[in-house]
């Protein structure tokens, strides 16, 4: 029987992926859970012949450069993969394969309750709970906003932008939203397709950021743009931080330019900018989109399934390039 292959996983994974790749591979498992440097995920693929990374581990050009001739897959634990230099493992005639589809109905339910945890002061009613500050009931107390009836700009109308909808639309919301093309009437359901972002913020009354990180993308909620939404409007990030100009925002949240903010994406992530934590009507996540059990134990399977396919001279499931 020929030697499996050997494979570094950088974080610990759920324990029924870690089983399957015990089993079929030779496996270098990361019990600690400890963050690995970038020397460190270099000298564990020494004589390896995969990596298994997730968006926590850089993979920079530099490390690709460094890995040995034998490692010719790339299975990220992740639907993005802008922490890996795609370019250089395509140099090296290395594979990348990611997760997409299984993680769309975890992020798009995170992406609701973002929307309801913000536009009804979901952070500062617990607060006041735990607190032991919870007083008489008023009349104008702790007043939010309604989701029903409203207008939703979705940017960025791929799977989960299609998952945010559909859930919204539960909520009477009417959509809009801008894509690089427009959708098909079957999956645009009645939505209104808007060529230029700039067309769609003054109809969203809630905006929910759903566009992959890309260079054209970066930057893309930042002042000008705030302006365009309307007054009172409520803004949502579940896609990456740096689609947020983060200065930008919290002085829309403090200017009461935007009623509130849901977000569970940052930039330079777990360092967020300080000052969010004091902007009393952001409700603020710790990047909880895909965190459910299902969604980790299937996106660390099909990380798995691409690597059986290449390992077995097959397409992968999830290539990209």
């Amino acid at each position: 029987m020929p030697p499996k292959p050997t494979v570094l996983v950088t974080r610990k994974l759920p324990a029924a992926v870690e089983a399957r790749l015990a089993r079929d591979y030779d496996a270098r498992l990361n019990a600690s859970d400890k963050l690995l440097s970038a020397d460190e995920i270099v000298a564990g693929v020494q004589n390896a012949d995969a990596l298994l990374p997730c968006p926590t581990c850089k993979v920079t050009a530099d490390m690709i450069r460094r890995f040995p001739d034998r490692l010719k897959a790339i299975a990220t634990f992740s639907v993005g993969y802008e922490h890996i230099d795609v370019k250089a493992a395509k140099e090296r005639g290395i594979v990348v394969g990611n997760t997409p589809d299984v993680l769309t109905d975890a992020t798009a339910d995170i992406a609701l309750l973002l929307m309801l945890g913000a536009a009804r002061g979901a952070s500062e009613g617990e607060r006041v709970v735990r607190d032991a500050a919870w007083g008489a009931w008023a009349p104008t107390g702790m007043l939010g906003v309604h989701m029903t009836g409203k207008r939703l700009g979705i940017y960025g109308m791929g799977r989960i932008g299609q998952a945010v909808a559909k859930r919204a639309r539960a909520f009477d919301m009417k959509i809009h939203y801008h894509n690089r093309s427009r959708l098909s009437p079957d999956l645009e359901q009645g939505a209104v397709f808007h060529a230029r972002a700039e067309d769609m913020l003054p109809h969203s009354d809630f905006l929910s950021i759903n566009a992959p990180a890309t260079a054209e993308t970066t930057g893309f909620l930042n002042a000008a743009r705030i302006k365009l939404l309307p007054d009172g409007a409520i803004v949502v990030n579940t896609a990456r931080g740096p689609l947020v100009d983060d200065e930008a925002l919290i002085a829309a949240l403090k200017s009461g330019k935007l009623f509130a903010a849901g977000l569970d994406v940052y930039a330079g992530e777990p360092a967020i900018n300080p000052a969010y934590r004091s902007v009393s009507n952001a409700f603020l996540l710790p990047h909880l989109g895909s965190a459910t059990t299902e969604t980790r134990v299937a996106m660390g399977m099909k990380a798995v399934d691409n690597l059986d396919a290449f390992f077995a001279g097959k397409p992968l499931p999830a290539r990209v390039v």
